[in-house]
């Protein structure tokens, strides 16, 4: 089976889908793999090291040609994939709902593609979870683009001269991307404070070493929303967090917000009057901004100042860390692909039953046969 790895030509894209470790597993597996000139160049991946490794490197027609699996990080347009062997592979980050036009030209064209992002949320599924592993990355680099905007010091310091006293960090949303902020907070010394809609998430915040910021007395989400994510809650639970989030904003320097609920805007969790009544000199990293921001005045990919409040509308923060980011999703998809290999028939087989593969797959025999999507 012949694999291609193409370069990204997504704008501001830095990651590739596959690095020599991986383009060993799968020539292990059986594969031939072609990587695209230049794939891996933002990565510090050169074209020799994928040589190397036992890839063929070459133009985007040559690696294409005859590809029955198409591995991308961003996905491409089905015009792209010309040449591509009948019924092939799509394996990448698709953006099925904002690219629903992309995906109908998909199963038009015959490609059966496959979106890493709806990889279901089991035990099973974990070591292919590419949300996971990129928001690993995003939360830890939504502290340090904080750090870096904020005019002051993250850790207490005794010195000769007096005390500096320590930032205070709250971080708004307990998933993947808001435990690794904590924890890089933690680590630069700042005191942190952390809330989520999910009553389970109060032990990750203190195992941490953070203050949990909860409302009592209204019942917020009990356990894990749907996939792992929070859901909607009730407009009682909802006035009363705002009241709650009102009080303790007005004390904090650092306010890291990641709340996304899948396939609608991200709620909003911090207004303009809000973000009035902190202190100038703070900041706020909302890694919602893609999807309209957790924010009143936030703006997708750019750094704007309100009431003296630096807002920083971050988008895919895991592109400014491409060598890690393309390492942890590489190994993604050779987690996948290597769980539905087939050794006799040389190829990934993926049985239309298995909870997984219905979570991923979006088209195939020439139709979108996503239940998402319906």
């Amino acid at each position: 089976m012949k694999v291609a790895v193409l370069a990204e030509t997504a704008p501001g894209e830095t990651r590739v889908a596959a690095i020599p470790e991986t383009v060993k597993k799968l020539t292990g597996l059986g594969a031939s793999v072609a990587v695209e000139t230049g794939a891996g160049r933002f990565a510090g991946i050169s074209d020799q090291d994928y040589a190397d490794a036992g890839a063929s490197v070459a133009g985007r027609s040559d690696v294409l040609s005859g590809a029955e699996l198409v591995l991308a990080v961003s996905g491409p347009e089905a015009g792209d994939l010309a040449g591509a062997a009948p019924n092939a592979l799509l394996v990448g980050i698709l953006d099925p709902f904002r690219r629903r036009d992309a995906v109908n030209a998909y199963a038009s064209a015959g490609i059966e593609a496959l979106a890493m992002e709806w990889m279901p949320r089991i035990t099973r599924a974990q070591s292919m979870d590419v949300l996971s592993s990129q928001s690993n990355l995003a939360g830890y680099k939504a502290v340090i683009d904080a750090a870096s905007a904020y005019g002051r010091a993250f850790p207490m310091m005794m010195t000769a001269a007096g005390t500096v006293s320590p930032a205070r960090a709250f971080i708004m949303g307990v998933g993947v991307a808001g435990l690794q902020a904590i924890a890089t907070a933690r680590r630069l010394g700042a005191q942190v404070s952390a809330t989520d809609v999910r009553s389970a998430t109060k032990e990750q915040i203190q195992s941490l070493g953070a203050k949990p910021i909860f409302v009592e007395g209204v019942a917020g989400i009990e356990g894990e929303g749907q996939g792992g994510y929070a859901g909607e809650t009730s407009e009682e639970y909802r006035k009363a967090q705002s009241e709650l989030v009102s009080t303790h904003l007005a004390k904090q320097d650092i306010v890291i917000t990641t709340a996304l609920i899948p396939g609608k805007p991200a709620p909003r969790l911090i207004s303009d009057e809000q973000v009035s009544t902190m202190r100038p000199g703070s900041v706020i990293v909302d890694l919602a901004a893609e999807a309209g921001g957790n924010v009143e005045g936030c703006v997708a990919g750019e750094q704007v100042v309100r009431h003296g409040v630096t807002i920083i509308g971050a988008t895919n923060l895991s592109r400014s860390l491409p060598a890690d980011a393309s390492a942890l999703y590489s190994r993604n998809l050779f987690n996948f692909l290597s769980a539905f290999w087939d050794k006799e028939q040389g190829r990934p087989v993926f049985p239309d039953e298995d909870e997984i593969v219905r979570g991923v797959r979006l088209t195939r025999g020439g139709s979108v046969v996503s239940e998402r999507l319906a």
